[in-house]
């Protein structure tokens, strides 16, 4: 979007502010009018470390920073947001260098009728075939620029639909994405079961996206037919009562060539499964998800960014410093994935249980390949320009992506003294999921220990311990942390991340790192100084690269 368009939006947003609505609008504009906003500011202040691979950063000192501007006024909400990347950290993507305003947008809701216009965010069911959001520490943000419009008809019925094009940077991406959703409330429509202990909901959704045909591969005689309009079609069906839950959703998407699935024509489908069971002291989970070719961009070309949907992963999401260390990434391009979590809670006052109970989480998750096989006896399999290849739904491959064992123990000593144990046991394709050809699967044990005590009411003392081992990749790995809280207002902590055991001896490195924070009322000041190592930071399947770097870094958030 050009300058003078987002004047013309903001100029259109003050008048609608400021002068008095007319009309059927003006009982919507009753009421005061409300400012609400934040921001953040993210800096790193550089220095050269040859030890860890730290290289010189001219600048010295990099920024990435927002600020969240929200008026509201009845029924009517506008918002824009200001961002500036002086120049982006790194790890971040270079293309937004710069300052602008990418997000803005004007809401209007009256009953049952909610339109926008502008930048707004969306997700239909789980994400399969559409999710529009933001990670600012990911740098993940896709949002859409154009038209939503909310409407529920009926009691027990929501519909949406949405017109636009994806963020890229501070353009928008080459394609349009049109969709349409609906969501029901069985229980509210059928007036036998509005009692039911059961509740029903039902959704389906359909998204299309259209980018012109062009030239792949300039080579004479020789031209990919792509198509231009790529449907992708779900529905989903969730069950709830007082002690279970399911939920499930059942994507397919056209075929839909692109550099990600190496310009096949097969069509792609997922296929996600959920099931809860809990009561007092325990709670069972299983989940399964089929991903067979679901790679969805507005932009066929595009490696990084330009997702339209998402796929969630299986996997549990780990915290502690070498737990973290290998996430999953999803494969959009197929896998078969199943996890299991039991989380047992023992009684307190109990001889096993103690005063205050023990709590126990024991999870389980394993991502495998497809089973894929050739579509003929002539075309080898993922062939360029043809169908790629045939799979089974949870026909499971014999590649091992990833697999995760790991238990929790949790107990609280006494009153001040609590104490959490973790095991992990890992498997971790670096071939596949970083995409080191030729590397082995990295196998891992860690440990951890995390001890806190408090030492007077406000007063927090937490120790922890954690140990890697591993034969593989660059070896094992000890780190030891010790954090001092004063609430509600101060931390301190500092640690040091040993890689004892790389295979080579000029590489066992220390990653020590000191930090401060101070809390007044809704804002924050972080200040953390030493050593990050190479590695990948993963959230929700989604990951972003992470360079080794040597300095200073300032963090400061505030809303209001």
């Amino acid at each position: 979007m050009t300058k003078k368009q987002q004047k013309i939006i903001l100029l259109i947003a003050i008048s609608l502010v400021f002068i008095n609505p007319i009309h059927s609008f003006a009982q919507g504009f009753a009421g005061p009018s409300r400012v609400s906003g934040n921001f953040q500011f993210d800096g790193q202040l550089y220095r050269s470390d040859t030890l860890i691979g730290a290289p010189e950063v001219n600048e010295q000192m990099l920024m990435n920073n927002f600020a969240n501007l929200l008026f509201t006024k009845g029924d009517f909400t506008a918002g824009l947001r200001f961002e500036y990347y002086l120049n982006p950290i790194k790890g971040y993507d270079t293309k937004p260098t710069g300052i602008g305003m990418p997000y803005r947008f004007m809401a209007y809701k009256t009953g049952d009728f909610e339109v926008t216009a502008g930048s707004f965010y969306e997700q239909f069911g789980n994400g399969l075939i559409l999710r529009a959001y933001e990670d600012w520490n990911l740098g993940v943000d896709n949002f859409l620029d154009g038209l939503r419009v909310k409407f529920n008809p009926a009691e027990g019925i929501a519909l949406k639909g949405v017109y636009g094009k994806q963020r890229y940077f501070w353009d928008h991406s080459p394609g349009i994405v049109r969709g349409i959703d609906a969501d029901f409330s069985i229980n509210d429509l059928v007036n036998s079961m509005k009692e039911s202990s059961v509740r029903i909901f039902a959704g389906a959704g359909m998204v299309s996206k259209y980018q012109q045909d062009e030239l792949i591969i300039p080579k004479p005689g020789y031209r990919y037919n792509l198509p231009e309009n790529v449907p992708a079609y779900s529905g989903r069906l969730n069950l709830s009562s007082s002690n279970f839950s399911f939920i499930s959703e059942y994507a397919y998407k056209m075929n839909d060539p692109s550099s990600i699935n190496g310009f096949i024509y097969k069509p792609g489908q997922s296929l996600y499964l959920s099931a809860t069971y809990f009561k007092p002291g325990l709670s069972v989970m299983a989940s399964a998800k089929h991903t067979d070719n679901m790679s969805y961009k507005s932009r066929r070309t595009e490696s990084t960014t330009l997702d339209i949907n998402f796929l969630p992963p299986l996997t549990k999401q780990h915290t502690y410093n070498l737990s973290a260390m290998y996430p999953y990434a999803t494969q959009p391009n197929g896998e078969v994935a199943f996890q299991g979590q039991i989380i047992y809670t023992i009684k307190r006052r109990t001889k096993i249980g103690g005063n205050y109970g023990t709590f126990i989480t024991a999870n389980y998750a394993i991502v495998n390949s497809l089973n894929r096989k050739a579509i003929d006896n002539d075309t080898p399999i993922g062939e360029k320009g043809t169908l790629g290849y045939k799979a089974a739904l949870f026909d499971m491959g014999d590649e091992k992506y990833f697999r995760d064992l790991n238990i929790e123990i949790s107990r609280r000593m006494n009153r001040d003294l609590k104490v959490t144990l973790q095991y992990l046991n890992l498997l971790y394709n670096i071939d596949v999921i970083e995409g080191h050809p030729g590397e082995p699967n990295v196998k891992a044990n860690i440990g951890i220990a995390d001890i806190q005590y408090r030492l007077a009411p406000t007063k927090t003392l937490r120790f922890e311990y954690q140990h890697l081992l591993t034969k593989q990749d660059k070896g094992d790995w000890a780190m030891a942390l010790v954090e001092y809280t004063i609430a509600p207002k101060w931390s301190f902590s500092i640690s040091d991340s040993y890689n004892y055991g790389n295979p080579e001896s000029d590489q066992k490195r220390h990653y020590y790192n000191a930090t401060m924070g101070y809390t007044h009322h809704s804002s924050r000041i972080a200040l953390a100084w030493g050593r990050q190592r190479e590695g990948i930071v993963c959230v929700g399947g989604v990951c972003r690269y992470v360079p080794a770097s040597s300095g200073l870094t300032i963090t400061i958030t505030s809303s209001f």
